[in-house]
């Protein structure tokens, strides 16, 4: 897939390494900017229902020469919809907006357990693959119990659990188990939402020592932890930056200092699923 390596979830879908986040990316400068990551070499564009740009999705990939059997194309279920009509008919609507035939991965966005509904959420997907409307099916801000809950009732596990991971939260455990259960980690807000993590002077010299940048480093890691992470630009010159990160690799010791700066408390804003409730 342009010169990026792929991974291959548990379904076999094959994935790019890297994709292109769009959250606050829409209307038509939304088409513009996702036009220019499929041009500078993105084939993974994640969306959600909750972004309202499946449209603007749909529009750059109507605009881009690229085949759109070559494209990676996600989207999620929000959480007022997680019964099994509402989420059935949502999966549909995502499809219309974005005037697409099928979504290549198809996520629930959070748990929100408080609801217990979640189950019956990803029956409802389950039920989609097997129409054809979804080519991978998976969840989204899960924790390890809510994904035992899932396999265990449906027998069902999904492909992949998108996860804020970056480098003031690294998510070990949860990594660990999605390993043990052949789910891929995606990673949101890989560079920590422009936090403090981007002035951070260990990572700065890790970068000075590679002639990279403080970002490239942060994805690097991404990628050696084995996530996928999801970079979000709207330059192209900051898209082909995000996208230049397999011509390297960080030592051990420069992974470790890495991990080193997770904090137990360092979600970005508090948004802890066993609690966190998304409509």
């Amino acid at each position: 897939m342009h010169g990026i390596p792929s991974k291959t979830l548990n379904d076999g879908l094959e994935v790019p390494a890297i994709g292109f986040g769009t959250a606050n990316i829409k209307g038509s400068a939304g088409v513009s900017i996702i036009s220019s990551a499929i041009d500078t070499g993105y084939r993974l564009i994640d969306s959600a229902f909750n972004y309202e740009n499946e449209g603007a999705v749909g529009a750059a990939i109507r605009r881009s020469s690229i085949p759109r059997e070559q494209l990676r194309i996600t989207s999620k279920l929000p959480g007022r919809h997680h019964s099994y009509k509402k989420a059935v008919t949502t999966i549909q609507e995502s499809l219309l907006r974005a005037g697409l035939d099928y979504y290549d991965l198809y996520l629930i966005h959070w748990p929100n357990p408080k609801q217990e509904m979640y189950v019956e959420a990803w029956q409802a997907l389950i039920d989609a693959k097997k129409w054809g409307l979804i080519r991978s099916i998976g969840v989204s801000n899960f924790l390890p119990e809510h994904l035992e809950k899932i396999i265990h009732e449906t027998g069902v596990t999904p492909s992949m659990n998108q996860v804020e991971l970056h480098p003031y939260f690294s998510q070990e455990t949860q990594r660990s188990y999605h390993q043990e259960h052949g789910i891929i980690t995606e990673s949101w807000s890989p560079l920590g939402r422009a936090s403090h993590v981007l002035e951070n002077k260990d990572i700065q010299s890790i970068a000075q020592t590679h002639d990279k940048t403080i970002p490239q480093i942060i994805l690097r890691w991404h990628i050696q932890l084995g996530a996928l992470p999801l970079p979000k630009a709207s330059s192209a010159g900051r898209q082909r930056e995000n996208l230049a990160v397999f011509d390297f690799s960080l030592s051990d010791q420069e992974m470790h200092t890495i991990n080193k700066l997770t904090k137990p408390d360092g979600r970005i804003h508090d948004q802890d699923p066993a609690i966190y409730e998304e409509f």
